[in-house]
């Protein structure tokens, strides 16, 4: 199953953006409800703030995660090497989404009962932030070196 599928499978079971990207796109020593857990408070931003975009949160996540035993061998080449490859993940999600920012991708603040209103009454979380939970967790899979 591509980590999309598994991302997007998670997404609709009401996990948030970064809980499905993480989930899915992490590879290391970590259980899938591990990651579940430790992303619970990075939808939506931190806590729903609306700024940098959960799943790319999720998505930055894993890439530590695949490449924790790089980090562990040499944490300064492998933290420089996850620094790369999270500039061009961040440099990729803009180019083709527009903004990291997640007020300015779904055009409503999440931590307002006014933004949540207008969130689940639009398309918004089926088809806009389901299309950039399955773009990070791809991109994930996809671009990450692995050790």
């Amino acid at each position: 199953m591509k980590p999309s599928q598994r991302a997007l499978e998670l997404f609709a079971a009401n996990y948030n953006c970064a809980q499905s990207v993480f989930a899915a796109a992490g590879t290391g020593e970590m259980t899938e409800e591990q990651r579940l857990a430790v992303c619970s408070a990075f939808g939506s931003d931190v806590a729903g703030q609306g700024e940098v975009c959960g799943a790319l949160t999720g998505a930055l996540m894993a890439l530590g995660e695949r490449n924790s035993a790089t980090l562990a061998a040499d944490p300064v080449e492998g933290r420089r090497a996850i620094e790369q490859q999270a500039q061009e993940l961040i440099a990729g999600f803009r180019a083709a989404h527009g903004s990291v920012l997640c007020h300015e991708l779904t055009g409503c603040r999440l931590n307002t009962d006014e933004g949540k209103e207008a969130y689940l009454d639009r398309y918004l979380r089926r088809q806009l932030c389901a299309g950039l939970v399955a773009f990070a967790a791809d991109w994930v899979a996809q671009t990450a070196m692995m050790p």
